[in-house]
């Protein structure tokens, strides 16, 4: 079937509807990646929901950990809008496990934070290699 775009009004009120409920993070350990992530960002692991363990964000959205071990994990990108006044508290956090955090994607910048779009952020790796990130103020799309 090929794709048939959609009238533009037709488009925004779908996209109003719809809502990211939850995503697989594939991990090595389910529980220490659900844990340290779970830690950084000051929020609590689930019970397990079959191969899951979740972690459940403050805007309905779970993260579910499932355990690949037979196969390498392949780093995916992960971005949290946090609360400013959250945000010291979970780059102190990053630094009490011994976690770098960088300014940027690449990271090249270890140990500093960015000021993107007048907000604050920052980049680190989670056990798997996945590239989390902080940021205080959403990215201003054109």
């Amino acid at each position: 079937m090929p794709y048939a775009p959609q009238h533009p009004k037709e488009a925004e009120l779908q996209a109003a509807s719809v809502q990211l409920n939850h995503t697989a993070v594939y991990a090595r350990d389910r529980q220490l990646s659900a844990d340290f992530m779970a830690a950084i960002l000051g929020l609590k692991v689930g019970a397990p929901f079959g191969p899951f363990l979740p972690v459940d964000l403050g805007n309905g959205v779970t993260l579910d950990y499932y355990e690949k071990r037979d196969e390498p994990i392949q780093p995916q990108h992960y971005a949290f809008l946090v609360p400013d006044e959250q945000f010291d508290g979970m780059i102190a956090r990053l630094e009490a496990v011994g976690a770098t955090y960088y300014a940027d994607p690449h990271h090249t910048e270890p140990g500093r934070t960015n000021g993107l779009f007048g907000g604050r952020g920052a980049y680190f790796d989670d056990p798997d290699g996945h590239n989390m990130e902080i940021i205080t103020r959403p990215y201003v799309r054109p």
